[in-house]
């Protein structure tokens, strides 16, 4: 049985197979000290990850350990480097703190943007913390198995023209052009992804946030693949702009189980790569 711990905002289920799931921006939890300096609570919410964490609710059958913050990515981003460094230099992204959303809007009145000792405080509150939880449940399955996978699970509106051109593939993987993880690994993943029949690319516009790029280590038996998912893939989203009225949809159980099915597949091939000791 799986060990699972939870706080107030933090949730780790323990698993004994070799892989972590993380999921740093399925949260919606804005604490009320922050929401009363936000422009809309609604917007805030908009870049959400939205039903990440129900979509790989069957991984912690599979053995997986996964690590879960609650608290809203508007508040703290823990997949941005700390630094304040951008991932992506010279194309738009949020910070570590963010005061936009992926569309432009602004989430502060002016003026009322967090400052330095305010970033500084979210970070020790919920970055840090998040970090250390991965940090430590790497350490112990790193005691029993020569590899372990660290599989980043995120998601996003399928048009987001400020962000990307087009249409977003439905499966999106990460691997910071293959500097996070074994070429082996990727490969599995892929070939997950493409017998399904959905699109996919592989470092895309997506490479690999920050989780993926500190944690991949392949040398050392640690490796980080990150995968972005349209929403598309598993519920029904408006052809107009979103608003409260439309956004976010509820869960599509019909359309998220075939997805939920091939996903299934890439966490199997994720175990099985890693209990075979990885690639060398």
């Amino acid at each position: 049985m799986n060990d699972v711990r939870r706080s107030q905002w933090l949730t780790v289920i323990e698993g004994s197979a070799p892989i972590i799931l993380c999921v740093p921006h399925a949260g919606i939890e804005i604490p009320a000290q922050y929401s009363r300096h936000l422009v809309s609570p609604w917007l805030a919410r908009k870049d959400t990850d939205w039903w990440v964490d129900r979509l790989y609710d069957f991984a912690p059958v599979l053995g997986a350990t996964v690590v879960r913050t609650a608290i809203s990515r508007s508040i703290v981003d823990a997949n941005r480097d700390p630094s304040g460094a951008s991932l992506y230099p010279g194309k738009p992204t949020t910070a570590l703190c963010p005061t936009t959303t992926f569309d432009g809007e602004v989430l502060y009145p002016d003026g009322a943007e967090p400052d330095a000792a305010q970033i500084e405080g979210r970070r020790r509150c919920y970055f840090d913390p998040y970090h250390a939880a991965i940090a430590a449940q790497l350490a112990r399955l790193r005691h029993s198995h020569p590899a372990v996978v660290l599989y980043d699970c995120h998601s996003i509106r399928s048009v987001v023209p400020r962000l990307f051109a087009g249409v977003l593939p439905h499966f999106n993987i990460g691997t910071y052009d293959g500097a996070s993880c074994s070429a082996q690994l990727a490969a599995a993943v892929e070939a997950a992804c493409d017998s399904s029949g959905m699109s996919r690319v592989t470092n895309g516009r997506f490479k690999g946030g920050y989780t993926t790029r500190h944690y991949g280590d392949p040398a050392r038996g640690v490796h980080a693949i990150q995968m972005e998912l349209a929403c598309r893939g598993y519920m029904s989203e408006p052809d107009t702009p979103c608003t409260p009225a439309n956004w976010p949809p509820d869960y599509a159980e019909k359309r998220a189980s075939r997805m939920r099915e091939r996903l299934t597949r890439i966490i199997e091939a994720c175990i099985s790569f890693a209990t075979g000791g990885g690639a060398r």
